[in-house]
């Protein structure tokens, strides 16, 4: 029987920084029967220069104009030839092993299972990456997954991922509209898409995502962004929904507008007004954040709405 196929998509925009590490980690795949798919989307830095210079070893290159990730990872897997799709981004990166022991674990499990990994957190050194087992390393049914992160806040990692293309089919090609929280939206999409998370426990099944970067996009909080999430809780919990309607996922999709409140506040007042309605529409309450001692202590005199208007007063 000849090997699966995969596809791994990169897409890239001003990663000059990272992009070759990244490259690296993508060839490094011990599983043989693979492409790599860079999409550049109208990088104004040499990005595009380093993508090209990885052509020789394989490495297929597609230039567009700067449309955003979504846009990006869409004509990746519009050009994807592979059974199954490693999404990657431009910074982050992949254990040699990752493909290699998440294969055979869809091998021998149901069909339309979608393979997850350990992921872990790093900003320059790989080596000192931090593994922690979030409540999603394990195995879940499609509804218990999206439950579990609307009560925990809990995400699996984007490059953790392996999606067999059958799935990704199924659920459709990434939200243009959204920037922030697109992977959540779409990998929501996803997992309601398949029969299953197969949680590979292999120690050789690694993604190191690099975070705590100056102007990501996990990080932005203009406007635009905001609405992004507020946008793409509307489909986490429209879909949610409508694949099971009880008291278990009315809780997670109060979790996951709670969150929204606590995470945003105090603007913009239009959503947060209409995210706290719809955490009183399923029967719950906003609540407090969490927050440090001191940030507690003071909030217990002002109340923490007051004390994040005085942060946002000072971010601003």
């Amino acid at each position: 029987m000849t090997p699966a196929f995969v596809s791994i998509i990169i897409p890239c925009y001003n990663a000059e920084r990272w992009l070759a590490a990244t490259l690296e980690s993508a060839l490094a795949q011990s599983w043989p029967e693979k492409e790599i798919i860079v999409v550049n989307d109208g990088s104004t830095d040499s990005s595009r220069a380093i993508a090209r210079s990885h052509e020789p070893r394989g490495v297929r290159v597609i230039d567009q104009k700067n449309r955003g990730a979504a846009a990006a990872r869409n004509a990746g897997l519009r050009a994807a030839r592979g059974e199954f799709i490693q999404y990657l981004d431009a910074d982050d990166l992949l254990s040699p092993g990752k493909i290699s022991a998440q294969i055979p674990l869809l091998g021998r499990s149901p069909a339309d299972r979608i393979a997850s990994c350990r992921w872990g957190r790093f900003t320059d050194d790989p080596q000192r990456a931090r593994f922690v087992d979030e409540a999603v390393f394990r195995d879940f049914l499609p509804v218990e997954f999206l439950i579990q992160a609307g009560e925990t806040g809990a995400m699996m990692h984007p490059s953790a991922w392996l999606v067999p293309r059958a799935v990704a089919d199924r659920a459709g090609p990434w939200d243009e509209t959204l920037s922030l929280n697109d992977d959540g939206e779409y990998f929501a999409r996803v997992a309601l898409a398949g029969s299953g998370l197969a949680f590979c426990a292999d120690d050789a099944a690694r993604s190191y995502y690099r975070s705590g970067l100056a102007g990501s996009l996990s990080q932005q909080r203009s406007d635009q962004a905001r609405r992004s999430q507020f946008q793409s809780l509307v489909s986490i919990t429209g879909r949610l929904l409508a694949a099971e309607d009880s008291p278990r996922t009315r809780r997670a999709c109060a979790g996951y507008w709670r969150r929204f409140v606590h995470d945003f506040y105090p603007a913009p007042a239009d959503l947060l007004s209409r995210a706290e309605a719809e955490v009183r529409r399923f029967g719950e309450s906003v609540g407090r954040p969490a927050m440090g001692p001191k940030t507690a202590a003071l909030a217990r005199v002002i109340g923490w709405r007051n004390v994040w208007r005085l942060k946002h007063r000072m971010q601003r």
